[in-house]
Parts: C-alpha cells; sequence; structure tokens
C-alpha cells in the first residue's frame, strides 16, 4: 500500500517536472498512456489474458479511455502549467465528491444521507479554501479550472465504467491494457493540434515522463489490483487518502513548493469531507477516487 501511494502520488511531481524540461501537456500525455499500455499488455501477457475481441466492449472502452485517460491526462498536464504539483494531488481528491453529484443528480443515488450531504459539503468547503477566490493571491484561472475538470471527468468515467464495463467476461488487466491502447490511439489523433516540434526536451524530462508512464500509469494499476485481490477493495481504497498527502510533501521536499496553513487546511476539509461523502451504513467503504473502477478497467489517478 505504501509503494502504490508512493507511485500513485508522485504522479503530479513527475508531470511538473516533464513539463519545466521542455515537454507540453499533449506530448506527456502520449507518451504515458503508450507506455502504461505497454506494460499493461506485458503483464496481461504474461498471465496469459487475451484482449476483448468484440466491437461492443471496444466501443465502451474507447468512451472510457476518453474520460478516465486522454481528456484527464491533459488536463493534469494543462493545470500544472501554472498550479503547484501538490495542489493538483489535492484538487485530484476530490474525485469522489463529484462522483456522489453525478449519483445524485442521475439518479442512481436516492435519499443522501446526512452524513454523506455533510460530507460534500465539507469537501466543496475544503476546494474553495484552497482555491481562495476572495485573495488576490489565492489560486485562480484556467490552471485550477483544468485540475477540477480533470477530477470531474474521472467521476464521469468511473460512472460509465461501472455501467459498461465492470463485470466483463474478459480479464481485468487485458481490459485495463485494451483501454490504455484506446487512450493512447486517442491522444495520438490530437497530435497535429499541439506543438510541431519540440525545443529539445531535458534528461530529466525524459525521465519524468518514461517514470509516470512505466510506474505511475502501468505499474500502480498492477499493484492496485493485487492489493484488491489481496486486502479486499475497501482497505485497497484507502490509498486514495494518501494521495494527495504524498503529492503535497514531494513538491514541498523535491520542488520547493510553499504549502501554507490555508492549502493544508484546505487539504484537510477535502480528505475529511471525501471520508463522510464515502461512508455508508456498515461505515466507510471505497473512499479512494478510483478503486471501484479499478478492479476491471485502468484508471491510474493523477
Amino acid at each position: 500500500m505504501a509503494v502504490l501511494a508512493l507511485l500513485w502520488g508522485s504522479s503530479f511531481l513527475w508531470i511538473k517536472l516533464a513539463l519545466a524540461g521542455g515537454l507540453c501537456p499533449l506530448h506527456i500525455t502520449v507518451v504515458r498512456c503508450a507506455l502504461g499500455a505497454g506494460v499493461l499488455l506485458l503483464l496481461a501477457r504474461a498471465g496469459g489474458q487475451r484482449l476483448p475481441r468484440d466491437r461492443r466492449t471496444w466501443s465502451h472502452l474507447v468512451v472510457a479511455a476518453f474520460f478516465c485517460n486522454a481528456l484527464p491526462f491533459l488536463l493534469f498536464g494543462i493545470g500544472e502549467q501554472s498550479v503547484d504539483s501538490g495542489v493538483a494531488g489535492v484538487l485530484n481528491a476530490t474525485t469522489p465528491l463529484w462522483s456522489l453529484v453525478i449519483a445524485v443528480t442521475s439518479g442512481t443515488e436516492r435519499g443522501i444521507r446526512p452524513v454523506r450531504l455533510a460530507g460534500l459539503l465539507l469537501g466543496f468547503a475544503g476546494t474553495v479554501f484552497i482555491f481562495a477566490p476572495w485573495q488576490r493571491g489565492g489560486l485562480s484561472g484556467w490552471g485550477v479550472l483544468a485540475l477540477l475538470a480533470a477530477a470531474v471527468s474521472y467521476a464521469v468515467a468511473f460512472a460509465y465504467m461501472a455501467r459498461h464495463l465492470i463485470g466483463r467476461r474478459t480479464a481485468p488487466l487485458a481490459l485495463s491494457a485494451a483501454q490504455l491502447l484506446a487512450a493512447t490511439g486517442l491522444s495520438t489523433v490530437a497530435l497535429p493540434s499541439g506543438p510541431m516540434s519540440l525545443s529539445g526536451p531535458t534528461f530529466t524530462a525524459v525521465a519524468a515522463v518514461a517514470v509516470l508512464g512505466v510506474f505511475g500509469t502501468g505499474v500502480t494499476f498492477h499493484l492496485n489490483s493485487r492489493l484488491i485481490a489481496d486486502e479486499g477493495p475497501t482497505t485497497a481504497a484507502t490509498v486514495g487518502y494518501l494521495l494527495p498527502v504524498v503529492s503535497v510533501a514531494l513538491g514541498a521536499i523535491v520542488l520547493g513548493e510553499r504549502v501554507g496553513l490555508r492549502v493544508i487546511t484546505g487539504m484537510v476539509l477535502v480528505l475529511v469531507g471525501v471520508g463522510l461523502a464515502r461512508s455508508r451504513n456498515t461505515g466507510l467503504a471505497r473512499p479512494g477516487a478510483a478503486a471501484a473502477p479499478q478492479r476491471s478497467s485502468a484508471s491510474s489517478t493523477g
């Protein structure tokens, strides 16, 4: 669990380093998806798992790949051009809150309990606290909006995946590999809209995006699948609480990002709100942003 939290939480650091080294968000997205798909394909092949062959499954995978991989990966790159990596990790933790909003508005979640409503309001209050629109020095602009949009995209993807991909006969690892293959194709199609040439990315940037793709995208899913199999989805989902802590700590230690009292307070409010919003009649269940879908599809939060 500690290794998984470190790899996932460090994704925001690798994105920041790749951007600082000359790579653009679209190039980072393409390489990340391709390397992650490569890792999962190798693991699936080693496990004797075959990719899906029916057209209907692939059509659902394309939709899931767009909302769960291609779009949020791109948005995180765009957001971190102007927002600290630690804050990006905190805003990513709002995904379960958006998931609850989608469930309530779509009618799949009825009669929301007061505790969960309180968690929803508390979590969004923490987000506003981080955003701090009342302060001149508060976070603002397209960067924060892009990061919040990425979290919303994850929530949309999880709802779609739960309805159309969970429970498919295709083995989970192979299904996830197929999804990242689709995400690679979608992001590659968008390459003409990006910079036509690179100004020479640094070695640090190349190494960062390689680590992000292999470990932050491919290996993390495999570890999460193993954790779910060994400990169950509820225990595995607690990793979601550790991701913003890891991202903030690494941002401060490695990049020298300042972590003020306001951001820390907002982070605590978000995490407590997520915990309450994900509470069930039998206690906390699956608080992590990506726990449920990852039983059969790769989401690679962050």
